[in-house]
């Protein structure tokens, strides 16, 4: 197979599959998965697909991250009441996490100051706390994503290694029933795994249009949220199937 030939056949399979790994194409292709590499980083510097962790996705599949003050000021009301709830579930002296969503910089900007420690990846977070003289803030560091001024990358992901807290508070793109919190960015998905996995309790804040969304990137299953909170505008439905899940609905 020519190389030319070779291109199209990626190009193909990964517009059909909409996803596809390294070793998937290698198989395909009868080439080493180093080979397999290399092509797709020349596929990607000529916009005809996008690399992803370990293989490829569609260019019509990928979904960019939405910028922070798009984001800021979208269903802007609803986070601010489900930012009011969260702050509730939160006891002097925790130790607690706030990642980089919109909802969570609500939470920091009308949290009181009272002793806590306070582990984010968000510029926006930090800053907001910076004047709150009880609350100890801890920063991530790592690769700066600037559409969503959080610190990202393996770095961010060590960071966060060392650390155990009491609750983790996050958003996401998308809740599933079925494939659980997704988001559309895979160095953000990773960096939220992370904070799941030293979390004593999981809370997730997502207002009701994300529920039956399913963005590009897996972060949890169901099974690992503890509480969730939303708005009043969740269905009757969705609300005993997530009860069934066990996890504790509260709406704002």
């Amino acid at each position: 197979m020519l190389v030319a030939e070779r291109y199209e056949k990626i190009v193909q399979v990964v517009s059909e599959r909409g996803s596809v790994r390294v070793t998937e194409l290698s198989e395909l292709c009868n080439v080493t998965e180093e080979t397999i590499r290399r092509d797709l980083d020349r596929l990607e510097q000529a916009g005809r697909l996008r690399r992803s962790h370990g293989g490829a996705v569609s260019v019509k599949d990928a979904q960019p991250e939405i910028p922070y003050f798009e984001r800021e000021v979208t269903h802007a009301e609803e986070k601010r009441r489900i930012a009011e709830e969260a702050i509730k579930l939160i006891a002097p002296n925790e130790r607690i996490i706030l990642d980089a969503s919109s909802t969570a910089w609500y939470m920091a900007a009308q949290l009181p100051d009272i002793p806590l420690t306070v582990l984010t990846n968000s510029i926006k977070v930090a800053t907001e706390l910076a004047s709150k003289e009880k609350i100890e803030v801890i920063s991530t560091g790592g690769i700066l994503a600037s559409r969503s001024l959080s610190y990202v990358g393996p770095l961010a992901e060590r960071s966060l290694g060392s650390y155990y807290v009491d609750k983790v508070f996050l958003s996401c793109k998308g809740v599933h029933l079925e494939r659980g919190i997704s988001e559309p960015n895979e160095l953000q998905a990773r960096v939220k795994q992370q904070m799941i996995g030293i979390a004593d309790q999981v809370v997730l804040l997502a207002d009701s249009s994300k529920f039956g969304s399913q963005a590009f990137t897996f972060v949890a299953s169901l099974d690992q949220v503890d509480t969730l909170v939303t708005d009043r505008y969740i269905s009757g439905e969705m609300m005993n199937q997530l009860q069934q899940l066990g996890i504790a609905v509260t709406t704002a």
